[in-house]
């Protein structure tokens, strides 16, 4: 209800009351004004830098834990030495026919190393100097070792004729005098191991024929000995043979017989001795 005031204008009752609206039921709180969040600038640059960290930290981890286990593998040699062996850098593989050779065979393939030698020499890959055994036949990889840099090429130009095995330098088969050593191992398939085997074969053929003729010659040097006369027993025609010619001897005469005529002889023209009683036989 208005009323009226000094300047004759009415003025509302501040006591005015209103109809009741949905803004008469709002939850009364302790809260005072509006309360909002600052926003806090994001630098982006921060992430990045952090993120570049990790990666060059678990890089570095990565690369020191394959060094770590690729160092652990090493490849057998045939002896101790204080030669060191490294991973020969890539090169262009070419043939060298004037390079010297030697081939060690670390595996128990017998005769792997002289069949290889017959290879690599009618095909020309090289010049053999030497081919044997290696100290061991327990060698787990093939290789080819040289320890002149300018031999990579042919050391790779072998290697790929032999499977594509690996190239290595190292000091350790200086002695050897050659350019190239050829060390075979357990895991080599390349040519040879075929050769080998009928190398082997025709080995224990030949041995078997040595050793029957071995039999043939001990019975021939163990004769049958006359208990009479004390002399050996031709064992084809069963006469006694004269140990002084070598000729069977005539049982009627007692004389050695010529080969030649077929009849008894008196080389030193002594009376013939009897064989059954030993006495001088009569003329």
């Amino acid at each position: 209800m208005a009323r009226p005031t000094e300047d004759g204008i009415s003025h509302p009752s501040a006591r005015q009351s209103y109809p009741e609206d949905r803004f008469d039921r709002v939850r009364h709180t302790g809260r005072v004004g509006a309360h909002r969040v600052t926003a806090r600038p994001r630098y982006i640059w921060q992430y990045l830098i952090a993120g570049l960290l990790g990666f060059a930290l678990l890089t570095t981890v990565g690369i020191l834990a394959v060094q770590n286990f690729g160092g652990s593998g090493k490849l057998p040699l045939t002896s101790p030495g204080d030669s060191s062996s490294s991973a020969a850098p890539t090169v262009e593989a070419e043939l060298d026919p004037e390079a010297t050779i030697a081939i060690l065979n670390g595996t128990q393939t017998e005769n792997l190393a002289a069949a290889l030698d017959q290879i690599v020499t009618a095909e020309q890959w090289g010049t053999i100097q030497f081919s044997g055994s290696a100290a061991t036949t327990d060698v787990a990889i093939s290789a080819v070792f040289y320890s002149d840099p300018d031999d990579a090429a042919a050391a790779a130009g072998l290697a790929e004729k032999l499977g594509g095995v690996s190239t290595y330098t190292s000091a350790e088969y200086e002695s050897y005098g050659v350019r190239l050593v050829v060390l075979l191992g357990a895991d080599y398939t390349g040519p040879g191991l075929e050769e080998a085997a009928q190398i082997t074969e025709g080995n224990a053929d030949n041995a078997s024929d040595a050793e029957a003729e071995t039999d043939a010659d001990g019975a021939a040097a163990d004769p049958e000995i006359n208990p009479v006369t004390g002399f050996e027993i031709n064992p084809t025609t069963g006469l006694d043979i004269d140990p002084a010619t070598g000729w069977d001897i005539d049982p009627s005469t007692g004389f050695p017989i010529d080969p030649a005529t077929g009849l008894p002889t008196d080389p030193v023209n002594i009376p013939p001795v009897d064989q059954g009683t030993g006495d001088a036989a009569v003329q």
